[in-house]
């Protein structure tokens, strides 16, 4: 059952220092990751913003709605490019698009993801992103949206505010902070993930969580806030060393039915926005 969401304000959150590594983090068991998605379904392409060339990871349909796919602090991994695939695959097709926000770095402990996020700079990020949207729409999508899990949840949901030519936006466990954006000048439509159990707390806890949605209702954008019992952060990662990573973390185990869930309501949305 999807749990109801009330009013709260919420405690800003200082995304460019440390943003969402709860205490119980500290002590947990890194180890490195080994084991990647295959990029032989992905197109490897380069995008010019201003004065800076950065590479992107296509896979889809050439002309189907196009979706661009934000990653986790760890980096452009076998994880996103699994949730991009994913992506690819569901009916009718999406074309998705992957930058590479970290410039070829990937982190591969808690250590080196908290690292490379601290040194990103998010400004950057939001026009990394609006490139990536507008490449993908001089090349066969009519219309485009973003999502993006964790620090990229936060980043699509700033995408919204911050991009015009963001169609829809999906975001997973992240919320920006009130430097970058602020929800409640939302423009385009925002679909929200977040887990009951989260404990990164302002960043995709709950009560961060209701916050959020009480700055949508102010926006006047269709939205929608999803919050899954029992679930932590991380949730829709599915794969073996996902899986693994996340227990070494300290999270639940893996909830099939609320990852297909929340698949199926990201296909509705994104469908029902970025139809031509």
């Amino acid at each position: 059952m999807l749990l109801s969401v009330s009013r709260t304000l919420l405690t800003k959150p200082t995304l460019q220092k440390t943003p969402f590594v709860a205490s119980s983090l500290s002590g947990c068991r890194c180890f490195q990751v080994r084991a990647m998605a295959s990029s032989a379904a992905f197109r490897k392409i380069q995008i010019q913003r201003d004065d800076t060339t950065f590479d992107a990871y296509v896979v889809g349909k050439e002309d189907a709605p196009g979706i661009v796919v934000l990653q986790e602090w760890w980096g452009v991994d076998f994880e996103i490019k699994n949730h991009a695939v994913k992506i690819s695959q569901l009916d009718p097709g999406f074309k998705a698009l992957i930058p590479d926000l970290y410039r070829g770095k990937v982190g591969l402990d808690v250590a080196e993801a908290q690292h490379l996020m601290d040194g990103l700079d998010w400004q950057g990020a939001v026009k990394d992103i609006r490139a990536s949207v507008n490449w993908l729409k001089a090349n066969g999508s009519k219309k485009v949206g973003v999502t993006g899990f964790c620090m990229g949840g936060a980043l699509s949901i700033a995408s919204s505010v911050l991009v015009p030519e963001v169609d829809a936006v999906v975001a997973f466990y992240g919320v920006p902070s009130s430097e970058l954006a602020d929800p409640a000048q939302a423009k385009a439509p925002i679909q929200a993930h977040f887990g009951e159990l989260d404990n990164f707390v302002g960043f995709s806890d709950v009560t961060a969580a209701k916050a959020l949605e009480e700055k949508l209702k102010t926006s006047g954008v269709p939205y929608e806030v999803h919050i899954y019992p029992g679930n932590a952060h991380a949730f829709m990662n599915r794969s073996e060393e996902g899986v693994k990573r996340r227990k070494s973390m300290g999270m639940p185990d893996e909830d099939e039915a609320a990852v297909e869930l929340a698949w199926s309501r990201f296909k509705s949305w994104m469908t029902r926005f970025l139809s031509a």
